[in-house]
């Protein structure tokens, strides 16, 4: 049996020496290594799209890989791809250090410096697991498999403050449940967080309540999160705002891992500022989304956060779906121009300047009741669809609502398109 072994190293000695030693044992095939945890990541999500067999049966993580620390990374990769064997490579070999790493999912421990016997002996016993597990699982396809009934995590950022960020985390959260399915919407604006206010919802418990928790069950998830009437599953930001501190970017792993195997969709309001909390979601979500407004200043803002992104390795420009808010064809700057300024990737949808038809919920707080005849929610219910955010046509529910059949009629509208450009 060959074994497929993906070495995720950051330092190149480090990588050389490693991948000679890999060289060497009997049926390996050894992938190029990657240089750091947003690369693996990216690397695992593209060939796990088709099936569980396209995924290497071993990672090796070195103990200086970055910028996620490696005891993170390790959880994340067990949390998304249980069915790869993930062995830490690390200079302390103690017992400590060795529980840890099982803890986080680690399947073995390899001292430095690395010893041919010791890594032959490791990266078989992690195959042979991960072998095992394949053969349990069958040959499903690997969404279905590695993150549970969906497991899909998308951010929404603002370019500034002011730019429509929470109306519109809110709407995408709102479209995907009316589309059947079972969403999350998690408020990581730690400090200014006004996903409740924007439903009408006070609730005594707050995300700040899992920052301690080391493995967060699935009851403890469910007493932090409150069930609203709209369907949605709602983890909202501290009412005190200086509890948001507690909140940082190791904890937002935790707490982003554990939705991400209970809920379909989860999506996070992250605010307008850089926090290690929102930042490290941002890095873990399969599709980050920036607001913007078609003016000069919120535009400068959105190629601000896109570049310190991409400085701190959490996320690249043309990886960033650039959402544009308050459009207009008589407006200067367009999304055409937008999406050369920034690098990112403008999406086929703007949102229209409408403001008149959200003032009464929004003053009221009751954004889930904004009119479907609103250009704003169909403009941002048709967006849910082209992001991939709504549950299949076929698949969804029966219509039990208006706003159901808004989402449903936006996911076949997609599809149309999608057939459109494939024929």
């Amino acid at each position: 049996m060959t074994t497929r072994i993906l070495p995720a190293v950051g330092d190149p000695d480090a990588a050389r020496a490693l991948s000679t030693l890999l060289s060497q044992l009997p049926s390996a095939e050894p992938a190029a290594p990657v240089p750091d945890s947003t690369s693996l990541l990216d690397t695992l999500a593209r060939l796990a799209v088709d099936s569980i067999d396209e995924l290497p049966e071993v990672v090796l993580v070195h103990e200086r890989i970055g910028p996620v620390p490696a005891l993170e990374l390790i959880r994340e990769v067990a949390l998304r791809f249980p069915a790869v064997g993930v062995v830490l490579v690390s200079s302390d070999a103690g017992p400590a250090l060795f529980s840890a790493a099982m803890d986080s999912g680690a399947r073995g421990l390899i001292g430095l410096p690395l010893s041919y016997e010791e890594l032959a002996a490791r990266v078989q016993a992690a195959a042979q697991w991960s072998v095992g597990v394949r053969r349990h699982l069958g040959k499903g396809s690997a969404a279905d498999v590695f993150t549970g009934p969906g497991g899909r995590v998308v951010t929404v950022t603002g370019a500034k403050g002011g730019v429509g960020t929470t109306f519109t985390a809110v709407q995408f959260a709102l479209a995907a449940a009316a589309s059947g399915r079972r969403t999350a919407l998690v408020d990581m604006d730690l400090q200014a967080g006004d996903v409740g206010s924007y439903l009408d919802v006070q609730f005594r418990r707050s995300i700040a309540d899992l920052a301690g928790i080391q493995d967060i069950s699935p009851r403890v998830l469910q007493d932090a999160v409150y069930d609203d009437r709209t369907g949605l599953a709602l983890l909202l930001a501290p009412a005190d705002g200086e509890r948001g501190e507690e909140v940082d970017d190791r904890a937002a792993r935790h707490i982003v891992g554990a939705l991400r195997s209970r809920y379909e969709l989860v999506v996070i309001d992250c605010g307008t500022q850089v926090t290690g909390a929102n930042a490290a979601a941002v890095e873990m979500a399969d599709m980050a989304v920036l607001v913007t407004t078609p003016d000069v200043v919120a535009v400068r803002a959105a190629k601000r956060m896109v570049r310190m992104w991409e400085r701190l390795q959490v996320r690249k420009a043309e990886d960033t779906a650039m959402v544009v808010n308050r459009w207009s064809k008589h407006t200067e700057i367009q999304p055409a121009l937008i999406e050369k300024i920034t690098k990112t990737r403008a999406t086929r949808t703007p949102v229209p300047a409408a403001f008149k038809e959200l003032q009464a919920v929004v003053d009221a707080g009751r954004v889930q009741d904004l009119d479907n005849r609103s250009t704003v929610k169909q403009a941002l219910w048709t967006l849910a669809g082209e992001l991939g955010l709504l549950a299949a046509p076929d698949t969804a529910a029966a219509p039990a609502a208006p706003g159901a059949a808004v989402a449903v009629r936006a996911a076949g509208a997609v599809s149309r398109l999608r057939r459109g450009r494939e024929g």
